[in-house]
């Protein structure tokens, strides 16, 4: 699969919080997430390892009860069934890696 930058198809699934889908495979699927400074994405966790990059803005990004003060270029992984919850402190562009794909953010 291939797939041209396209600034359609972000979807809000939190206030604040959008994603698209931006390729995906048979184990994997990365996804954009576009994070309006104040938006909080509550604790939770799931099934999904979760590898992300923070590409603009700043964020603050708890994984279990440790705190990251995530700037652009840093990075993170995340195993699965581990809570972890975000802050976003600035307007950010953050860029994540899903596996197994997660099918509900495919269409």
């Amino acid at each position: 699969m291939f797939s041209k930058q396209d600034s359609d198809g972000y979807k809000e699934f939190l206030p604040g919080i959008s994603m698209k889908t931006i390729v995906y495979g048979e184990k994997t699927l990365m996804a954009e997430f576009i994070l309006n400074k104040g938006s909080i994405l509550p604790p939770h966790d799931h099934i999904h390892e979760q590898t992300g990059y923070l590409v603009s803005g700043k964020i603050l990004l708890t994984i279990e009860e440790e705190d990251f003060e995530v700037m652009p270029g840093d990075s993170w992984n995340i195993p699965g069934s581990v809570a972890h919850s975000v802050e976003v402190l600035e307007d950010s562009v953050a860029v994540e890696v899903f596996s197994p794909r997660r099918d509900e953010y495919i269409g």
